[in-house]
C-alpha cells in the first residue's frame, strides 16, 4: 500500500484536490493518507472531507490524522507540504501593513519581493525540519513541495539536504494555458507549449495550435484592445500587466498579472495612480482574497463536513499524475522546480529553476532548455539575486544578507532608498520575531 503523508492538511480545499485526484488514479486509489496539521479543528474538517470522498469513490483507501508530524511521516512513500507559517494573521497582514508605512505597496507578497523574503525566513526552517524527519523516517520518499516562496524553498532544501528527493510544484503553467485558451477561444488541450525559467517568472518560449505560432494572434489582440478578455480565474485581476510585458519583452509570463506587477519596477510607483488604473493592478489583493476565502470556507464547511458524500472530480494539479508515474513507471511530463544542475545553462547553478521534467520510477528528471532570449534571462537573474541572498542568510545564519536581499529586490529598490529599506527590514524582523529563528535579528540600526 502506498502511504501519502500530507503536511498542512488543514488547507482543506487543496487537500481535497490532491486526495481526490489520487482516489481517481487506479494505482493510488487504495493508498493510506496520513493527514497532519497543527490546528486540530481544521484537521478535523479535512478528515471529514477526505472520509466523505473515500466513501463517494468507494476505494479501499484508508485514512489517519495526526498533530504529530513524525507519526504522519513514518514509512511514507510521498510527502506533500502545503502550509503557511504564521498564517494570514498575523504574518501576512504584517508583511503588507509595515511596508505600506514606508510607501511600499504590494499585491500578493508571498513569493518574491519583501513579502517573499519574510515568508521564506519563516518557512524554510520548518521545511528543513520536515526534510530532517524524512531522512530518518522515510528516506526514500519523494517530497512534493507546494509551499511558497517556491524558489527560495527549493533552493534552500537542496543546500541542506542534497540527498532528499524533492520537487517544487505549482499550477501557474496550467492556469496560464487555461487563460490563454480562454482569450484565444481555443480548446486548452489543443495548445502546445514549452515553458522555462524560474517559478512565477517563467515564460512560454513556444506557444502553438496545430503548428501555428499563437504569438502573432496574442500581439494583435492586445494591440486592438480585444485582449485580455474578462478574466476566467481571477475576476478582479485582468491580465493587462502580462500582456504589456509580452508587448515589450516578446513573451508571455506564467504567473498572473497581480503577481508579476510586484516582481518588476515598472507598474507600482509612488505618484503614478494612472498606472494602477490603466493596468488594473489590485493592490492588497492577497489580504482581500484571504478574507474572502475564510468567509467562503465557513459556508463550504457546513456542507462539506455534514456527512454527505462529496462528488470527486479531477483538479489540474500535477501531484497525483506525478506519484502515479513513479509508482507505475509510466512516463509523465510535469513542470517542476529543481536545483539547476545545468538544465538552464544560462542561469546560475544551484538556483531553483522550472522546466519540463520527465517523471517515472527513476524520479523527477529535468529536461535541458537552452537559448532562452537574453532579456528574459536578465529579468530572471534580477529575482535570483534576491533568492540567493535569502538562502545565504538562512544557510549562513547571517541577518545582514536579509537586508542585502531586500536592497536587490527590483520593486523595493525602485520605491525606497537604502536607509528606508534597512529600517523597513528591521521593523519586519522585529514584528515577526516570534516566527523567526533566534539568529534572525536586526543586524544594526540605520
Amino acid at each position: 500500500m502506498t502511504k501519502i503523508a500530507f503536511i498542512g492538511a488543514g488547507s482543506t480545499i487543496f487537500m481535497q484536490n490532491i486526495v481526490g485526484d489520487a482516489l481517481l488514479t487506479p494505482a493510488l486509489a487504495d493508498s493510506h493518507f496520513a493527514l497532519m496539521d497543527i490546528d486540530p479543528k481544521r484537521l478535523a474538517e479535512s478528515e471529514a472531507v477526505a472520509r466523505s470522498m473515500i466513501r463517494s469513490v468507494g476505494t479501499g483507501a484508508t485514512l489517519s490524522t495526526h498533530t504529530d508530524r513524525l507519526a504522519a511521516l513514518e514509512g511514507a512513500d510521498f510527502v506533500i507540504t502545503a502550509f503557511q507559517v504564521g498564517g494570514y494573521e498575523p504574518c501576512t497582514v504584517t508583511d503588507f501593513e509595515i511596508p505600506k508605512q514606508y510607501g511600499l505597496r504590494q499585491t500578493i507578497a508571498d513569493t518574491l519581493g519583501i513579502g517573499g523574503i519574510m515568508r521564506g525566513l519563516r518557512t524554510v526552517p520548518v521545511l528543513w525540519d520536515v526534510a530532517r524527519d524524512m531522512m530518518q523516517l522515510c528516506p526514500n520518499a519523494t517530497l512534493l513541495q507546494y509551499v511558497n516562496p517556491m524558489a527560495i524553498n527549493t533552493w534552500a532544501l537542496a543546500e541542506q539536504f542534497p540527498a532528499l528527493k524533492h520537487v517544487g510544484l505549482c499550477h501557474s503553467v496550467q492556469n496560464t494555458v487555461e487563460e490563454l485558451a480562454h482569450d484565444l477561444d481555443l480548446p486548452k488541450g489543443d495548445i502546445r507549449y514549452k515553458v522555462a525559467g524560474i517559478n512565477h517568472v517563467a515564460f512560454f518560449l513556444k506557444l502553438e495550435h496545430r503548428e501555428r505560432d499563437l504569438y502573432p494572434a496574442l500581439r494583435q489582440g492586445y494591440a486592438s484592445g480585444q485582449f485580455p478578455k474578462a478574466p476566467l480565474l481571477m475576476p478582479r485581476c485582468p491580465n493587462k500587466v502580462r500582456y504589456e510585458v509580452m508587448d515589450h519583452l516578446g513573451y508571455f509570463c506564467t504567473e498572473s498579472s497581480e503577481h508579476l506587477a510586484e516582481y518588476v519596477p515598472w507598474f507600482i510607483k509612488d505618484g503614478r495612480q494612472d498606472l494602477i488604473e490603466q493596468f488594473s493592478i489590485p493592490l492588497d489583493e492577497y489580504p482581500t482574497r484571504c478574507i474572502e476565502q475564510v468567509a467562503t470556507w465557513k459556508e463550504q464547511a457546513k456542507t462539506l463536513t455534514d456527512g454527505r458524500d462529496i462528488e470527486v472530480t479531477r483538479s489540474h494539479e500535477f501531484a497525483a499524475d506525478l506519484m502515479n508515474a513513479i509508482v507505475t513507471n509510466t512516463p509523465y511530463t510535469a513542470y517542476g522546480n529543481l536545483p539547476n544542475t545545468g538544465q538552464i545553462p544560462q542561469l546560475p547553478l544551484r538556483a531553483a529553476v522550472e522546466t519540463p521534467c520527465l517523471v517515472d520510477s527513476n524520479g523527477v528528471q529535468p529536461s535541458v532548455v537552452t537559448e532562452i532570449p537574453p532579456q528574459l534571462i536578465a529579468l530572471m537573474r534580477s529575482q535570483i539575486n534576491v533568492q540567493e541572498l535569502t538562502v545565504r542568510a538562512l544557510v549562513d545564519q547571517s541577518p545582514e544578507y536579509i537586508y542585502h536581499a531586500a536592497m536587490m529586490d527590483p520593486h523595493t529598490a525602485a520605491e525606497l532608498d537604502l536607509r528606508q529599506i534597512r529600517n523597513l527590514v528591521t521593523d519586519l524582523l522585529n514584528a515577526h520575531a516570534d516566527w523567526l529563528p533566534d539568529w534572525c535579528r536586526p543586524a544594526r540600526a540605520a
